[in-house]
């Protein structure tokens, strides 16, 4: 019996699991999962926990419940992968393997920003935890005017549309307390503007100033003074504060680092952006946040992804050469406030273009356009991610982008 161990339980580790159980035959291969805990997140749902549209309950539930029969979850604490033995080192003792795929994602770094531990939940927050973001709903319920600063620390962090979300939804949060005219409201990034697209970027930062949001450029954190209400840029350059919203640096698993696996201290794995497979190791595959792609840490990047993964898993088992199949395909749905949404799709050479998706022509969802629409599928997403995606089912969006249905100049 072959052993395929996956490290990581979340979106991309459950995903993949999940399908490639439907293919490789169960006398021939077993699978064990791996995490820390039992806790599955559904990390989208964690930008509304702060305005009062979800709670806790909406977004946690057991990673266990996910996983099809057949496949072994083992609860513990990762602590070293030594592709050398093909070998994973765990609390619960050591695990061998045939096949490896790195799914462990990324957390939040406070610790690499000098001030911000001790500012931490007191007044500076984030909301890409589910702790974080409980105790900024909580904050920002109880704050009556202002300046509330959203600050991005460093590139790349997962899911990078999530910051513009957040301060589209505290414009329309704080219109609905009745305060609005006692927010200002600051994007603080080290961007030379609002994303990281030319096409994108002239739309969110056209609705930014509709919205009446300030954004500074070119800001790279450097420290936190939660006593004073100041953060600093490497530069010297400064921004007060009387709330602050942080991403914090995103950072690989540490026992990558210790192990040798991860190409520095940032923790990322170097994984060739066509094909899913470590670019050092011959039985590892590297899938999700972890990776090194030139493209968004975010879901949708992840589910595509995992269909060229699981292909090239199998041909590999079977002696065929890995395809290069993988172009970088990444769509996300942006909250904009006042149930509205807009939504872009894009790839490695192709950014972000106007037009209508999935159906070329009609759609129902519209690019680089706000519309109800979207906003509904935005929230009907919670639903297909517990019912359809994380449990390996053939979605109907090809992993590939397609051109068909965009605008081009």
């Amino acid at each position: 019996m072959k052993r395929l161990v996956i490290l990581g339980a979340g979106c991309a580790g459950t995903m993949v699991a999940n399908k490639l159980r439907k293919r490789l035959d169960a006398n021939e291969w077993s699978i064990t999962v791996i995490d820390r805990d039992d806790k599955h997140i559904y990390q989208p749902g964690l930008l509304f926990i702060p305005f009062g549209v979800y709670t806790a309950k909406d977004v946690v539930r057991s990673r266990r419940e996910f996983f099809s029969k057949g496949i072994e979850f083992m609860e513990a604490e990762i602590t070293g992968l030594d592709p050398a033995k093909n070998m994973v080192s765990t609390s619960k003792g050591d695990v061998s393997y045939d096949k490896v795929i790195v799914a462990t994602g990324v957390s939040l770094a406070y610790d690499d920003i000098d001030g911000l531990p001790e500012a931490k939940f007191k007044n500076a927050f984030d909301f890409y935890t589910l702790e974080g973001a409980t105790k900024l709903a909580e904050a920002l319920r109880k704050f009556e005017g202002g300046k509330l600063v959203l600050d991005i620390a460093e590139m790349p962090f997962k899911c990078p549309v999530a910051p513009l979300e957040f301060i589209y939804l505290a414009d329309w949060y704080f219109h609905e307390r009745g305060i609005r005219d006692k927010v200002e409201i600051r994007l603080v990034t080290p961007l030379p503007g609002a994303f990281t697209k030319p096409k994108a970027t002239e739309f969110f930062t056209k609705l930014a100033k509709e919205k009446n949001l300030k954004i500074t450029p070119n800001f790279d954190l450097a420290a936190v003074d939660g006593k004073a209400k100041k953060i600093t840029a490497g530069n010297g350059a400064t921004e007060d504060f009387d709330l602050l919203v942080v991403i914090p640096p995103n950072v690989g698993g540490q026992y990558l680092v210790k192990s040798n696996v991860a190409m520095n201290e940032v923790g990322y794995v170097q994984t060739d952006k066509h094909t899913l497979k470590s670019a050092k190791f011959a039985d590892m595959f590297v899938l999700g946040d972890g990776t090194d792609l030139p493209t968004s840490k975010a879901g949708s990047v992840a589910h595509f992804s995992a269909e060229v993964l699981v292909e090239n898993f199998m041909r590999e088992i079977h002696g065929q050469p890995v395809r290069p199949d993988f172009d970088g395909h990444a769509n996300c749905f942006i909250e904009t406030g006042f149930d509205k949404a807009a939504l872009i799709d894009f790839n490695y050479a192709q950014e972000p273009l106007p037009g209508k998706f999935p159906l070329p022509g009609i759609g129902p969802f519209s690019l680089l356009a706000e519309t109800k629409v979207n906003h509904w599928g935005k929230l009907m997403f919670k639903w297909i991610y517990w019912n359809k995606l994380i449990t390996g089912e053939e979605m109907p969006i090809d992993h590939n982008m397609l051109y068909a249905g965009k605008v081009r100049d």
